[in-house]
Order: structure tokens, then sequence, then C-alpha cells
């Protein structure tokens, strides 16, 4: 199949995110890529723990590198021709200017969105503090807008699934931050149903 035109997909992703509701399935090779195209969904998102555990490897920045992730989304990108929104964890950095170089890259292998966490992956401080939270999201809008994209940002608040005493209204504060900060896209996990917001 020929490499999809990224400035159309880009357009469509935007498109089904301002038309309201839609359901984006998670592949987690070319085969399931390919195989929920034919069943007729409009885009598709990577997932960072199936992705993991089809390789045996535990789920997060320590079971799956940068450049393997970055080489898998790559993959689902060009397997079909469907808006694909990637699943980059917490970016694979902790400063915003690295932060922000990991973000141009991911840019590059095509996608039409991508989401940056703000958990750290350290049991004993979950949550990047709030200041470099929203520093992480503002840089990661910097380098999207440099690129000239268009790609779609989601800014993801893990206090669900960090165990936060007051997820809801550390979420809330989060999220606004997050999109004063240049998010395109908000979501939390854990609240039922989740909560995502698209551009307004």
């Amino acid at each position: 199949m020929a490499v999809p035109d990224f400035s159309i997909c880009r357009a469509a992703f935007r498109k089904l995110h301002e038309s309201g509701c839609f359901v984006i399935p998670n592949p987690w090779n070319i085969g399931s890529a390919c195989y929920l195209r034919h069943l007729g969904f409009p885009a598709l998102a990577t997932t960072s723990s199936g992705f993991a555990f089809s390789r045996g490897l535990p789920d997060g920045e320590a079971g799956v590198g940068r450049d393997t992730m970055l080489h898998h989304v790559a993959e689902i990108v060009a397997a079909t021709d469907l808006p694909v929104n990637a699943d980059f964890l917490s970016g694979f950095a902790v400063r915003p200017e690295d932060l922000a170089e990991n973000v141009r890259l991911c840019v590059g292998t095509g996608v039409a969105g991508l989401s940056v966490e703000d958990a750290t992956g350290d049991r004993d401080h979950p949550l990047y503090e709030f200041p470099l939270a929203v520093e992480r999201i503002r840089a990661a809008r910097g380098a999207i807008d440099t690129s000239g994209s268009g790609v779609l940002l989601t800014a993801r608040a893990e206090t669900y699934a960090t165990g936060h005493p007051d997820p809801l209204r550390e979420s809330l504060r989060r999220l606004t931050a997050y999109a004063d900060a240049g998010a395109d896209v908000l979501f939390t996990q854990g609240c039922v149903p989740a909560t995502t917001c698209g551009p307004s």
C-alpha cells in the first residue's frame, strides 16, 4: 500500500474531533491495524500497553524505548490510509526541551495526533510537579507548531491511574492548565466514562 498523504490524514483527524464523538480503536501491530481499517473505523490510535505486551515487555518507557516506539508508530501509520494518534507515553523525556525533540521525531512518523502523559513512572512521585507538567505540554505544543504539521496534541492527566487522593479535582486543575498551554485534546482515564474533549 502506498504511503498515506499525511496532510489529508491530519485534516481528517481534526475534522473528526470537531464533528462530535467517534470510536478510535487500538491496533498493536500491522495486521490488527489493517483489520480495524477493514471494519470501517475512521481512525486508529496506537497502544503502548498492547504493543509492549505483544513483545513480552512491561508497559511504559522502562519496557519500550523511544526508538522502538517511534519505529512501531511509523509502522502503524504506514499500514493504512487512516489517521493515527500515537500513544507517546510521557514523551520519553523529563526536561521540556528534550520532550520537544522527541515530539518532533514522533511528528516525523506521519501521525495525525499524539498524546503526552504527566506520569513519571516513579512510584514515590507518580506525577510531574504541576509547573513542570504544564511546561512540558507547552514545549510539546511549540514543537508541533514549529513543524507546521497540524498534528493534534492530547494532554493526559494520569491522576486516576496513579492513585491521586483527589483525582477529579486534580484532573480538572491540570487539564485546564494543559489547555491553556496549547493542548488540542484533553484526556483523563479512570473517570466513568473516560473524559475527553476535542478542539473547540
